[in-house]
């Protein structure tokens, strides 16, 4: 491989202005709500989780614009900033509900910093789907991303909060005073929560997504509002490059023949994503591009199999 416009591996110090990165790697990082493209089926299931007041359910492989498509709903419908729940196989509902620092109050409590007085708040903040639950005019915006890599009880166990609307908060149901204010999730706002009962007044906008990795519960299921994103097309990969880079690849040349093989290789069953494409063609229609067999290099660099090392 001949391209190495920053990097040219001779041990050698030297100053490089690194070009602007790519739109969806910039921080901090901006929604790419204008950029999505929603595929077939998508609005009138958005619209129907909207009706019903029912979670989203959106399945499909990594990269595909999952998580994308609440950032556009809620711009669209002025929500707010979008809360999100990552969930890992150790993600509990608690967790998202509310965190609380048992330890930090003791400890507070030992060293006198308490002033004497036993205040609870400052060691007290809501999770994601707490915060998405408080009393509000308007729905807020939860993604619960990944659920598919949950623990196998943690679907089962958002039921009764999903199908409530309600929660309740025992170390402040406890606590000696009624109203205590409590930091809500991704900002400084406080709301005040009386005897440790939060009850939503509109039901949240939640987007929940899945690699399809695993199958979930019947009544877990039954819950939800369920899309399947549709394996992506040329027309569809022409519309988002479009979108994203500005570029028309109906012009032919390398790149519409790179999102052709990138097609016919997920046909053939093989693990792709679509920003593994989009990276590819970031850099191979840049001004340094690699040419010849150093652009191809470049592309299976950047094109590897998911399901390989």
């Amino acid at each position: 491989m001949t391209w190495n416009p920053y990097y040219v591996g001779d041990g050698i110090p030297r100053d490089v202005a690194l070009a602007p990165p790519p739109p969806w790697r910039m921080f901090p990082r901006r929604a790419m709500a204008k950029e999505f493209k929603p595929p077939a089926g998508l609005v009138e299931s958005v619209n129907a989780a909207l009706h019903l007041r029912r979670p989203l359910l959106v399945t499909g492989p990594a990269g595909s614009g999952k998580s994308t498509v609440i950032e556009q709903v809620a711009s669209e419908l002025k929500l707010g900033a979008v809360l999100r729940w990552h969930i890992t196989s150790r993600s509990t509902l608690n967790e998202a509900l509310y965190r609380y620092d048992a330890l930090g109050r003791i400890h507070a409590q030992r060293i006198g910093q308490a002033g004497g007085v036993d205040d609870i708040a400052p060691f007290m903040q809501l999770g994601p789907l707490g915060t998405a639950l408080l009393p509000s005019d308007h729905p807020r915006a939860l993604l619960i991303d990944e659920v598919d890599k949950s623990d196998l009880d943690l679907p089962s166990d958002l039921l009764d909060v999903l199908e409530r609307g309600e929660y309740e908060i025992p170390e402040l149901a406890r606590y000696q005073e009624d109203l205590v204010s409590v930091r809500q999730w991704g900002s400084d706002e406080h709301h005040d929560i009386e005897r440790g009962r939060v009850r939503c007044t509109q039901f949240p906008f939640i987007v929940m997504t899945s690699n399809g990795e695993r199958d979930f519960p019947a009544a877990f299921l039954r819950r939800c509002i369920r899309y399947t994103m549709a394996p992506p097309t040329v027309p569809l990969l022409r519309q988002m490059i479009l979108a994203h880079l500005q570029i028309d690849i109906d012009a032919g040349g390398p790149l519409k023949d790179l999102v052709e093989e990138f097609v016919a290789r997920l046909e053939g069953g093989d693990s792709l994503a679509i920003d593994q494409l989009l990276n590819a063609v970031y850099v191979i229609s840049g001004t340094t591009a690699p040419e010849g067999r150093g652009r191809q290099e470049v592309a299976e660099l950047l094109m590897r199999e998911l399901s390989r090392a």
